[in-house]
């Protein structure tokens, strides 16, 4: 059966992809973020794993305010990224693994999940700089070294999914991805947040004292945050900062007790605290 090696969970500021743009990895602005992810990498070339679950939310790219799901999953073959109006550079197509998608969203109905399939799915840069973080490569057509299996959640149109449906929904991924009939190592990547609000009476707020707080319950005790209401966790992180669903979802569906093998936090990053973690079984 496949194995879970791992969950990562980090920021998708689009910022940071102009940063990369730019080479800007060790200017003083940017490199308190980009020092973390060497450790990040060097355990990916250890542990090699075939197949990234990257749960991110969307930003219009692919759906809109006119259709929302709460929950998608994607099932083609390849998944195109697409100028979002950020200027961000297009990044080369990442191959899905369709036996997993099909596997997953078959795991994931059967447990009580009404998903949206995608047999075409455009990603944003909630998918594509985490996958560029992690992998980075000088030819940005270079082929990724692992395929992809995109899980969508709605953080941006109210109703939004509660933190304890988010969590079941993890623990389904994980429970799908254990039973898949395969040999592959399979890392699972949560991308969002940490606390941000970019609008309103509050814009630039960030909490990093409910952010180190949060990022040390995924290890401690990983259902801590679903104590919390929606409304509550918008007024504890800002309304984007609600983007740690995805972290949550991410750490839910690594099986069991968690060991935590590195994290970074830092803020701001364009108005966003920036974090990363990375566990382990």
């Amino acid at each position: 059966m496949a194995k879970i090696v791992g969950a990562i969970t980090t920021s998708h500021v689009p910022a940071i992809g102009r940063a990369i743009a730019k080479d800007l990895q060790n200017d003083p602005y940017w490199k308190p973020f980009f020092d973390g992810f060497p450790p990040v990498r060097q355990w990916l070339d250890e542990v090699k794993p075939d197949v990234a679950v990257v749960i991110y939310n969307d930003h219009g790219l692919n759906f809109f305010l006119d259709k929302m799901p709460t929950f998608a999953v994607g099932a083609a073959p390849h998944y195109h990224h697409a100028d979002e109006g950020w200027g961000l550079a297009t990044a080369a197509p990442f191959q899905g693994n369709q036996d997993l998608s099909w596997h997953l969203i078959n795991g994931l109905v059967a447990d009580g999940f009404d998903i949206t399939t995608c047999q075409e799915m455009l990603v944003d840069h909630a998918f594509c700089l985490p996958m560029d973080l992690l992998w980075p490569h000088s030819d940005p057509q270079a082929t990724w070294p692992v395929t992809t299996v995109p899980v969508c959640l709605n953080t941006v149109q109210f109703p939004l999914p509660t933190a304890a449906r988010c969590f079941a929904l993890g623990e389904a991924i994980g429970r799908a991805i254990t039973c898949w009939d395969s040999d592959a190592r399979v890392v699972v990547v949560g991308t969002g947040g940490l606390s941000h609000q970019l609008d309103g009476q509050r814009a630039g707020f960030i909490n990093k004292a409910f952010d180190l707080e949060f990022m040390h319950s995924l290890v401690s005790d990983p259902a801590w945050a679903t104590r919390f209401s929606i409304h509550e966790l918008v007024e504890k992180v800002g309304t984007q900062g609600i983007e740690l669903l995805m972290w949550l979802t991410a750490r839910a569906a690594l099986p069991g007790p968690a060991r935590l093998l590195h994290s970074n936090y830092h803020i701001p990053i364009s108005n966003t605290a920036a974090g990363l973690m990375l566990m382990a079984p």
